[in-house]
């Protein structure tokens, strides 16, 4: 029977416009994940009275916001004028094609063309559609292919349980951008969808309240499990590790962990090989499941562990774990604490992203930028951050002009000089980054170590001697052929002879002194190195002119 309270009706009216004025604030503030979730809260005939009284434009962008499974339950509310247009607004048969052509192209500019193409004639809903059908590692690719305004819009019609998948695969600078346009509520369903070590990831990269709150949210085992990989460093064995790992103990027979695997519902993602532990919990090595599946089923699995397989410390550096991986070529590792007991696994995939980073990280400082940066941040802030590295190149600028200037009654008697300099600048350069590259490379990977310094350093001035007097005879010849000089053409190749030895000796030492002070080399090494060669090069060079020359 229904109510006929006043008290009651009133009451029910109340929530309906305050619903309404909800659905109109977060439409106008691009809410539109906010927009959906109270669109599914109301009636279908409350949804349509509700497009019957806004302005056109709004209309059009709420109806975007329908879910098309409803759409038939409420153009039945509509008048008929309103109900024909809205129809109309549905019908996207052009775009069937498209969206074929997008399924089986493997151009990831299509998605791109495609997106901005419906942002443009505001069909909301065929974005979602698009993204739908996306992997979330091309859909957090094509938002930072977008500029923020419509990488906003793209953002909201990526459904909530797919979110947090897209978050993981972002940069940090995007990835909290568009976690902080998410909804609490929102961000924490959207996350409950990631394994644990995506989750830290996240939490990691979320301002510190933010990421508590998330943390909160989880259940009581997936918290304490989480407090634990927060407890290490990012880029630590214990940072990249996830906790779902499958032990057995040696003393079992195969029959026996055949019959646990069988009650798993599934097993963990990547699972090559199970960790065998003691009674007391002691890691004693791994057992492959090719090994398994092919033993007899009588056979303890003491005898089918492989003992090699050691256990990585939690503490171990990422280019440690790095490093394991590509010597052993394995698929994951048992990750260990102090007492040798295990407490989770690192998968190939942690390790490749760990590798795609460091090579993102390296290239990217190089030039001075920030590797987690927007393409398309803010020009004023862009201006800043690139406008240090900038004053610090002025700096080596200055100081090789410095050096030039010392010799400027040089240059005013021998024009020839200014022509010829940087010629000698340019071998010292291309020879030191050679070597240069050689050691970064070498300490990286561990190749170059106390013990073989010194042979290192032999063969790189070994190489640098025959390569400068090769190239300083064919380039002092150049120079008399040009300017019919003997004197030049000597003093040219002499010069560039020194600066050849002098760039490999700073291609050499500097990766050492820098690793030794703390500061990468990929960084820094290629700066002071084109600093190096070009002051001994012009100071070799004129200096020379000057003494043999005038």
């Amino acid at each position: 029977m229904t109510s006929t309270d006043p008290e009651a009706r009133h009451v029910k009216d109340a929530a309906s416009r305050s619903d309404s004025e909800q659905i109109i604030q977060a439409l106008d503030a691009g809410k539109n994940k906010r927009v959906r979730k109270l669109l599914g809260r109301m009636h279908p005939a409350k949804v349509a009275a509700m497009l019957e009284l806004l302005e056109v434009e709004q209309r059009l962008a709420l109806w975007q916001q329908i879910d098309p499974a409803r759409e038939g339950r409420v153009l039945p509310h509509l008048s008929i004028k309103l109900r024909r247009q809205l129809a109309g607004e549905s019908a996207d048969a052009p775009q069937a094609n498209q969206d074929s052509t997008l399924d089986s192209g493997k151009s990831e500019i299509n998605h791109l063309e495609a997106i901005r193409d419906a942002l443009g004639l505001k069909k909301l809903k065929r974005v979602g559609k698009i993204l739908h059908r996306m992997h979330p590692a091309k859909v957090a690719g094509l938002l930072e292919a977008l500029p923020p305004e419509e990488r906003r819009s793209v953002w909201s019609m990526v459904e909530t349980e797919r979110a947090g998948k897209v978050l993981i695969y972002l940069h940090d600078e995007i990835r909290v951008a568009l976690a902080l346009e998410l909804d609490l509520d929102d961000l924490i369903a959207s996350a409950a969808h990631l394994e644990l070590d995506d989750r830290v990831d996240l939490i990691q990269t979320l301002p510190g309240e933010l990421g508590t709150k998330l943390l909160r949210a989880s259940s009581a085992s997936q918290r304490s499990q989480l407090e634990s990989m927060l407890a290490y460093p990012e880029d630590s064995a214990g940072g990249l590790m996830n906790a779902d790992v499958i032990q057995i103990r040696a003393d079992v027979k195969v029959s026996t962990v055949l019959r646990y695997l069988r009650l798993l519902e599934t097993l963990p993602p990547q699972t090559d090989l199970l960790m065998v532990v003691d009674r007391k919990g002691h890691y004693r090595g791994g057992l492959r499941l090719s090994a398994l599946v092919t033993a007899d089923l009588d056979r303890p699995v003491a005898e089918l562990l492989d003992s090699a397989i050691v256990g990585i410390a939690a503490s171990a550096s990422g280019s440690e774990v790095d490093q394991r991986f590509k010597e052993l070529d394995l698929l994951s590792a048992p990750v260990v604490d102090e007492d040798n007991r295990v407490i989770g696994r690192i998968t190939l995939d942690d390790v490749a992203d760990l590798m795609r980073e460091d090579s993102e990280r390296t290239l990217m400082q190089m030039a001075g930028l920030d590797d987690e940066a927007d393409i398309f941040a803010p020009v004023l802030v862009s201006s800043r951050r690139r406008a240090v590295w900038l004053g610090i190149n002025l700096i080596t600028a200055f100081s090789a002009a410095w050096v030039i200037g010392l010799f400027q009654a040089t240059l005013e008697q021998l024009v020839a000089l200014a022509v010829l300099m940087p010629i000698v600048a340019s071998m010292g350069g291309i020879a030191g980054s050679q070597t240069l590259t050689l050691v970064i490379r070498g300490l990286a990977l561990g190749q170059v170590q106390k013990g073989n310094l010194r042979i290192l350093l032999n063969r790189e001035l070994g190489i640098s001697v025959l390569n400068g007097v090769l190239w300083a005879a064919v380039i002092a010849l150049l120079a008399v052929l040009w300017f019919g000089n003997w004197g030049l053409g000597a003093v040219l190749g002499s010069a560039i002879l020194i600066n050849l030895l002098c760039a490999a000796l700073a291609g050499w030492g500097l990766p050492l002194l820098l690793e030794r002070m703390g500061i990468d080399p990929a960084l820094a090494g290629s700066v002071i190195l084109t600093t190096v060669t070009d002051i001994v090069g012009f100071f070799a060079f004129l200096g020379l002119a000057s003494v043999l020359l005038l």
